[in-house]
């Protein structure tokens, strides 16, 4: 009996120990997994222990990880060649379509029947529409490439939006649209892109301008927290998740290139703030936050 104890008792201690050495050896693999992706390394996971399981297991980490880097590589690879190729042909495109319009303008001196007249203004649309097109497709490669933020500099977010909304004004009556205004009166500073914030404004009410049910309401609250609000009836929650997408434009929209808002998010991550949709009761609010 007292054997039988004894045995039992050394296979406990033996099961034990072979469980710590395990533990210890998943904490060595969690460890080294988190430096490895933290640092970008093509370092290896290494364990001290040398059950084979675990051995086994880190080799198939390793396995993964090389699979994941190879991926990733590819990816960035591929990413790169795409921003490049992207600000070539927008660049490329800006040769052409200014001789186009350089043309379409001496055409407009000459005496012409009022069939021709129509169809030169026409073109002349179309003309306009690809130049917009390609500027954005160039602005937008310049800031994917991470240059598109000018030294940050302190900002009074207020001003910058007052300014904003003054120059679409005119624009916004035009539509019909005579938007409420609520701006905290407390200076908000912020150390970032004054430029940067100002074509993000600019872009979020050159939305409101083009897809609006005919309001919008503008709200700037502290600490920083800025909405834009209009009426989007025939908008549904999946278009609303992908306001953001590049080259993304709503079912039936034309005037648009589908790059306002991915521009727009893509300067406020890169000032360090935060942008997202919402849909509420057919109420479209885009909210920023410094």
């Amino acid at each position: 009996m007292l054997i039988c104890i004894a045995v039992l008792g050394i296979v406990c201690i033996l099961l034990i120990i072979k469980l710590l050495v395990m533990r210890r050896s998943a904490e060595e693999m969690l460890e080294q997994l988190d430096m490895i992706l933290a640092e970008d390394t093509n370092a290896v996971i290494g364990i001290t222990s040398s059950d084979r399981k675990m051995r086994d297991l880190a080799a198939g980490l390793d396995q993964r990880l090389r699979a994941l880097r190879r991926e990733q590589l590819r990816f960035l690879n591929g990413d790169r060649e795409l921003k490049e190729a992207v600000t070539n042909i927008s660049h490329d495109l800006r040769t052409p379509l200014t001789a186009i319009m350089g043309y379409l303008e001496v055409m407009k001196r000459i005496e012409k029947s009022p069939e021709l007249e129509n169809y030169l203004k026409i073109i002349e649309g179309r003309a306009v529409a690809m130049r917009q097109l390609t500027e954005e497709l160039f602005r937008y490669s310049v800031i994917l490439s991470e240059q598109g933020l000018s030294t940050p500099e302190e900002t009074n977010i207020n001003a910058v939006l007052e300014d904003c909304i003054m120059g679409y004004y005119a624009a916004l009556t035009e539509r019909g649209i005579t938007p409420e205004i609520e701006i905290t009166e407390t200076r908000v500073i912020r150390c970032l892109d004054r430029a940067a914030l100002s074509r993000v404004f600019g872009n979020l009410m050159n939305n409101a301008l083009k897809y609006s049910g005919g309001d919008l309401t503008i709200t700037m609250t502290e600490p920083c927290i800025i909405k834009f609000t209009n009426s989007a009836p025939s908008l549904t929650q999946t278009q609303v998740e992908r306001l953001f997408d590049r080259f993304y434009t709503v079912e039936g929209a034309r005037s648009g290139t589908g790059l306002g808002l991915s521009i727009a998010r893509s300067f406020v991550e890169q000032m360090g703030g935060s942008i997202g949709a919402s849909l509420d009761d057919g109420k479209l609010t885009i909210k920023i936050e410094l």
